[in-house]
């Protein structure tokens, strides 16, 4: 029998798979996740579960309310300017990192046969400057000075392609995992020459390595952000999450097929969403997310319930949400 990370790992490769993988969620009866993210350890040393401190000095906060995802804190952004960037980012000492202790260390709690293990770098080049900055005044750098920006990209690129090279060395990830959201549900914050021209080249060299091995990668960008498609599989996207309904995924599905899968397509700012969600409508837009998208394959689902962990609605709807993947949708390609 297949295990979770190899009927995931068919997706992935254009076939269609057994059972509808589920992403980063584990499942009844200890049954390992088809998936997990990991980032090397030296890169969130000083990150808490209330937030902490990421590699360039950037505060973030968490609530409960919103499960624990962190944000930068608000008004603490840490470049007023993007022209005096130098004096302000710096990048980690990594010459003294012992990476193969640190990636045997950071890989043992992972059965590495049962769950694929997507490798992060980091939260994207386009995020990353909207962290240090702000959007308001780092989208006005990008229009502003993009001649500064370029050297700043370039220079988080110069420290993020050295660790991902390593992570491929040492911790031979399944996928590579990109983060970066660039559009709002409406549209993109930037123009896709923009981000032909300041984002992309960054990606392409960083995942240089990656690509030679033929290791596919996962792009993680919310928001409607579909025009940029085209250009992720020049660093070799195979799949993007969360794939938010605000987008044509239908059309997406029809034009490139099994080539990129859909990681999600889950409308979780509709209906579902709301703390008031009865279990009848929540089963009902699982089995409808799984009938729309999961025929011919190319399709990963990944249902995410936001809020309080601790709340009882958003329990209920986790459980909810499960309950009708196992029932449904694992026995979906066998009955459809």
């Amino acid at each position: 029998m297949l295990t979770e990370k190899e009927n995931y790992m068919m997706a992935v490769n254009g076939e269609i798979p057994e059972w509808i993988p589920r992403h980063r969620v584990p499942g009844p009866g200890g049954r390992p996740p088809a998936t997990t993210v990991l980032t090397p350890s030296i890169l969130k040393e000083k990150r808490t579960f209330e937030g902490g401190f990421d590699v360039w000095g950037v505060e973030y906060v968490t609530t409960r309310e919103t499960g624990w995802m962190a944000l930068p804190k608000p008004n603490q952004f840490i470049l007023k300017d993007i022209r005096r960037w130098r004096e302000v980012i710096k990048a980690p000492d990594l010459s003294g990192v012992d990476w193969e202790a640190m990636a045997k260390k950071d890989l043992s709690n992972i059965d590495r046969e049962k769950t694929a293990v997507l490798g992060q770098v980091h939260m994207g080049y386009f995020q990353n400057l909207m962290n240090f900055m702000g959007f308001e005044e780092g989208l006005c750098a990008m229009y502003e000075e993009p001649e500064e920006c370029m050297a700043l990209l370039e220079y988080l690129s110069d420290f993020y392609t050295q660790v991902s090279e390593k992570m491929v060395e040492f911790y031979h990830p399944d996928l590579m995992y990109c983060w970066d959201d660039t559009a709002t549900a409406r549209n993109p914050f930037i123009s896709v020459s923009m981000f032909r021209e300041m984002i992309k080249p960054w990606y392409v060299r960083e995942l240089k390595t990656a690509n030679e091995q033929n290791i596919p990668v996962t792009m993680h960008n919310c928001g409607r952000c579909e025009d940029m498609i085209e250009d992720w599989f020049d660093f070799g996207v195979r799949v993007w999450e969360p794939a938010q309904v605000v987008n044509n995924l239908m059309a997406i599905k029809k034009k490139y097929g099994r080539r990129l899968v859909l990681n999600g397509c889950w409308d979780s700012q509709g209906v579902v969403g709301r703390p008031d969600a009865s279990e009848e409508l929540i089963r009902e837009e699982v089995r409808k997310c799984i009938n729309t998208y999961a025929p011919d394959g190319g399709f990963v689902f990944w249902a995410s319930v936001y809020g309080d962990p601790e709340d009882t609605d958003v329990q209920n709807a986790k459980r909810w949400v499960a309950d009708e993947y196992e029932q449904y949708g694992r026995n979906f390609y066998k009955t459809h």
